[in-house]
């Protein structure tokens, strides 16, 4: 996906009911950058990934879990996922947020 123009990251991802969307803005070898529309009640699961990841929640609030400490982000704050640590993303109200990785090889 190419952003050409000045664009809030909200307007490019819409809430759905009961579910969790994504949108890929960068796909490279290097990294990626991905969109999410989290609904209330809505998560992803424990797991782990091999490289850093950051999240910045762009609306409402998420409780991320982080190697097995709970932490709630709101609006506009941000924090980092380290590589190997078990994390997991859970929506107590509706948010979005931007995930930001970086492989290194």
């Amino acid at each position: 996906m190419s952003i050409t123009k000045p664009t809030h990251p909200k307007e490019l991802v819409d809430y759905q009911t009961g579910a969790v969307v994504s949108k890929t803005l960068v796909k490279q070898p290097t990294g990626t950058v991905t969109l999410f529309a989290f609904d209330q009640g809505q998560n992803l699961s424990e797991h782990t990934a091999p490289f850093d990841a950051l999240v910045q929640v762009l609306d409402g609030e998420a409780l991320i879990t982080i190697g097995g400490v709970e932490h709630r982000v709101k609006n506009g704050e941000m924090i980092t996922l380290p590589a190997g640590i078990p994390h997991a993303v859970a929506a107590p109200v509706p948010f979005t947020m931007l995930l930001t990785m970086i492989k290194v090889p």
